[in-house]
């Protein structure tokens, strides 16, 4: 009776005659992860000072409502004071507008440069790994060739 060959063993010796390296995913991991802390950080940073600039914009509208909702003693009064209120928000709403502008474009820069440099990095690392499995599956051809 014929018998059967054990496909696990031999898997086993052809994954052997060509050993992984398992530390070039363990890096790329790491990188990844930090590469995320980096994206995470710029984010909440922008949604900190985001977050100031309404909270200063919405303190500042309820304490000019507060003045507008006084009473007045004439009616021309009343006008008046809808009058200055809504100027005095538009001239707020393009301040913080300009404040919001600026956090995007912090956040836009950051980002870039972020990307550049994980780019760099992410270069750098595949070239080391190409040189490092070329010379690996090299050593292991000769040594599979002996």
């Amino acid at each position: 009776m014929a018998k059967t060959q054990d496909m696990n063993a031999v898997l086993k010796d052809m994954m052997g005659a060509f050993p992984v390296d398992t530390s070039a995913l363990e890096d790329a991991y790491k990188n990844t992860a930090a590469l995320n802390e980096k994206f995470a950080n710029v984010a909440l940073e922008a949604a900190e000072k985001s977050s100031e600039i309404s909270s200063s914009w919405t303190k500042d509208t309820l304490s000019k409502m507060a003045d507008m909702s006084k009473a007045k003693a004439e009616p021309a009064d009343y006008a008046k004071a809808i009058t200055d209120f809504a100027s005095a928000q538009a001239e707020v709403a393009a301040e913080n507008m300009a404040a919001f502008a600026e956090v995007a474009k912090k956040v836009q820069a950051e980002t870039v440069e972020l990307m550049m440099s994980a780019s760099k990095e992410a270069t750098e690392e595949a070239t080391a790994a190409v040189k490092k499995a070329t010379a690996d599956a090299t050593a292991a051809a000769k040594k599979a060739a002996k």
